[in-house]
């Protein structure tokens, strides 16, 4: 199978009203064709508002896969325009299901690592003004995911990944997300994720605060 970038986003922050309150965010991106030089804490032209909660090393490029689109399009009423979800690279078919956490692949002249799953906020709701829309997405489990870079490097539209490790046994973004949103609670499974090596900190400290308090 092909995964390949369909199309890169980048954006600065926005202020904007959302129920009567100033809201600041960077979740309206605009496409570029490329080359854009994803780095160790960023996508270059690209700019976070929240640098608690987006950027950094573990969350340096935002992926979703253009594969729900369509799914999304139908639930929301309408087609989704680019960046839909604020990412900064929208995939054709590296979905939730198919990558790995620790998943390493060469994608254009950058060496890049999935690190975590993203975690839906209320931006969403900015964007779209759909409240609910963030609780959608944890249920469906299409989150879209982040990426570590491990080599800098350019990108362009229509470079494909290739992988160069897995890990076997590792599990895959959609798999996390259904520990992290669970139905039932495993112990043994919340205990893996909380010591998985390539995971990013923030949610292995929230795996080991899930196990604490089961």
């Amino acid at each position: 199978m092909t995964y390949s970038i369909q199309s890169i986003q980048v954006g600065l922050p926005k202020t904007v009203d959302y129920k009567g309150k100033e809201v600041t965010t960077s979740i309206f991106k605009e496409p570029v064709t490329g080359p854009v030089k994803l780095m160790k804490t960023g996508v270059e032209g690209d700019q976070q508002a929240d640098l608690i909660n987006h950027g950094g090393v573990d969350k340096a490029v935002c992926v979703y896969p253009l594969d729900h689109y369509s799914y999304w399009g139908d639930k929301l009423g309408g087609s989704l325009g680019p960046a839909a979800f604020g990412e900064n690279l929208t995939v054709i078919a590296l979905t939730e299901e198919q990558a790995h956490i620790g998943d390493t692949f060469r994608v254009g002249e950058a060496l890049v690592q999935v690190s975590q799953p993203r975690m839906p906020c209320f931006k969403l709701n900015v964007k779209h003004g759909v409240t609910k829309f963030p609780l959608w997405i944890q249920e469906t489990g299409w989150s879209g995911f982040y990426l570590r870079v491990l080599e800098e490097g350019n990108v362009r539209v229509g470079d494909t990944f290739s992988l160069v490790d897995r890990v076997e046994g590792h599990p895959t973004v959609l798999e996390v997300n259904q520990l992290y949103y669970p139905k039932d609670i495993n112990k043994e499974q919340l205990r893996r994720m909380s010591q998985l090596p390539e995971l990013a900190d923030a949610w292995k400290k929230a795996f080991s605060k899930k196990l604490a308090n089961a």
